[in-house]
């Protein structure tokens, strides 16, 4: 139980931090932004490995947002993630992406993870779930779901 709080108070921590910048209002005086997530991620021998750039199309900048991984497979027990990141539950993690100005690239993510039982395929999840304070109402490019097979190759979204 005691690993189950750490991650839980890793998890707070990611996803608490961040605020909205700029000046874009939308419908109810909430501030707008327009999150996307484009990338690539391979498997090979149960490891998936990602590297995937955020996107803010605007209208308003935001100071930091949340984006979270799931897997439809387990993920091995010790994983080594970069900062930023922290494992929610076992097939899923929250990942910062620091700040997305208005109609701009944010950092890249890169990111490598180890699954239960090396699977032959798995698909991955990918979706925000915090967006610094701002409304995204455009979720058709904020949410995707990829297929991935165990052969190295590469998978674009």
């Amino acid at each position: 139980m005691r690993g189950v709080a750490v991650v839980v108070a890793a998890t707070a921590v990611v996803v608490a931090a961040g605020g909205v910048a700029g000046a874009g209002v939308g419908a109810g005086g909430a501030p707008e932004a327009d999150l996307a997530f484009h990338g690539r991620l391979w498997m090979d021998d149960g490891r998936v490995e990602l590297r995937m750039t955020p996107r803010n199309h605007g209208p308003v900048g935001v100071d930091d947002a949340t984006v979270r991984l799931r897997w439809s497979a387990p993920l091995a027990d010790e994983q080594r993630l970069p900062a930023g990141c922290a494992r929610s539950g076992a097939r899923a993690v929250l990942c910062r992406t620091g700040a997305l100005p208005a109609d701009g690239w944010g950092r890249t993510l890169t990111l490598a993870v180890r699954l239960r039982g090396e699977p032959g395929e798995v698909t991955m999840g990918i979706d925000a779930v915090w967006g610094g304070g701002a409304v995204d109402r455009n979720h058709r490019n904020d949410r995707r779901e990829v297929l991935v097979l165990d052969t190295g190759d590469s998978y674009a979204f």
